[in-house]
């Protein structure tokens, strides 16, 4: 029997927790979908799942407002979905299509949405750190009060680039909040077996910037450590680093066959499970019913169906297509665009 939790505990209503555990719910399906498609065939290449880390994107989300920046590396599914993309788009993307939300040029490694400012998918480790602080710069520049949001992996920190990129974010005092997803696997490779510094936060230490580790395994204190970045970076006091606490359940791609984890590890940060901490709070406030829990079901299982449906109809690129988006301008003298 879950633990009463009353809404001042929370410190959120319930529509507030009720929209986390719908849309992470909806997003814990569609990864498993797009699993089983990809032993089936229907999506190539590589798939980096997001499953167990969904917490990360739905604090974050409810934290920050529509305009604001958001760029990631290659595990990259779910934030164009925090953002507002409608799912359909992000399957078609997976399965190559050219309906996907890169025009099936990206895949699984590479979504993108200029409208709903999510600036990919990259997948080049820790290719996007830079470039989210550059995002930051121009809307420094331009004196806009957005924030961008720049996630990473623990791996990626063991990047020049990061440090780089940090120097300059203090030294301009740049609107970004950089959110280190440590779910304590590089590939397959442990931090501990990487650094003798294993609380990643204390690498923006050197740097004098504001730093912190938070529990990422649930949506409530994580939106509230996205809300005192936002604040800082809004007010003109630069950026923050949060590191995630998080864990991934899956392996780091659909060809890895995790062998440097237990099962018991495993089942252990299961025990986390942050729809599962939602879904408790909302059942211990007595704020939903198990016929409203069957709803919500039945909706995530409908629209994941559709997005399926929509992925599977809609066609691929045509082959003319390789060549848009390669240069800015098509009529250089030594291109033939005949």
């Amino acid at each position: 029997m879950a633990k009463k939790v009353s809404e001042n505990k929370t410190g959120f209503p319930k529509e507030t927790w009720l929209k986390w555990y719908k849309d992470m719910l909806l997003w814990r399906r569609l990864e498993e979908k797009a699993g089983m498609m990809y032993t089936m065939g229907k999506i190539r290449g590589f798939c980096h799942l997001y499953i167990g880390q969904e917490a990360l994107v739905a604090g974050a989300c409810s934290a920050i407002r529509p305009d604001d920046n958001m760029i990631t590396a290659y595990r990259n599914h779910i934030h164009p979905l925090g953002k507002g993309m409608q799912s359909k788009y992000m399957m078609a993307e997976l399965y190559g299509k050219a309906t996907g939300c890169s025009n099936g040029n990206g895949g699984s490694m590479h979504m993108f949405s200029s409208e709903l400012r999510f600036w990919g998918g990259h997948g080049i480790v820790g290719g996007q750190i830079p470039l989210g602080a550059g995002l930051a710069f121009a809307d420094k520049f331009n004196g806009s009060d957005r924030v961008t949001l720049c996630y990473m992996g623990d791996g990626a920190v063991r990047q020049g680039s990061f440090h780089e990129t940090f120097n300059l974010a203090m030294l301009w005092k740049l609107p970004v909040i950089f959110i280190i997803e440590n779910n304590k696997y590089a590939m397959g490779t442990s931090v501990e077996r990487t650094s003798n510094v294993t609380d990643l936060y204390k690498l923006g230490l050197s740097y004098e910037m504001p730093s912190e580790a938070v529990d990422g395994m649930r949506a409530d204190t994580f939106h509230d450590a996205i809300s005192r970045a936002a604040h800082r970076a809004r007010s003109g006091e630069g950026p923050t680093l949060i590191e995630a606490l998080t864990y991934r359940y899956k392996g780091h791609s659909m060809s890895d066959p995790q062998k440097y984890r237990t099962k018991e590890e495993v089942e252990e940060y299961k025990d986390k499970d942050p729809i599962l901490h939602a879904l408790s709070v909302l059942q211990s406030n007595n704020w939903i019913t198990e016929s409203e829990l069957d709803a919500i079901d039945h909706e995530v299982k409908t629209e994941v169906e559709e997005a399926v449906d929509f992925a599977e109809s809609s066609p691929y690129p045509d082959p003319s297509a390789l060549f848009d988006y390669v240069y800015s301008e098509p009529n250089y003298p030594f291109i033939k665009t005949h």
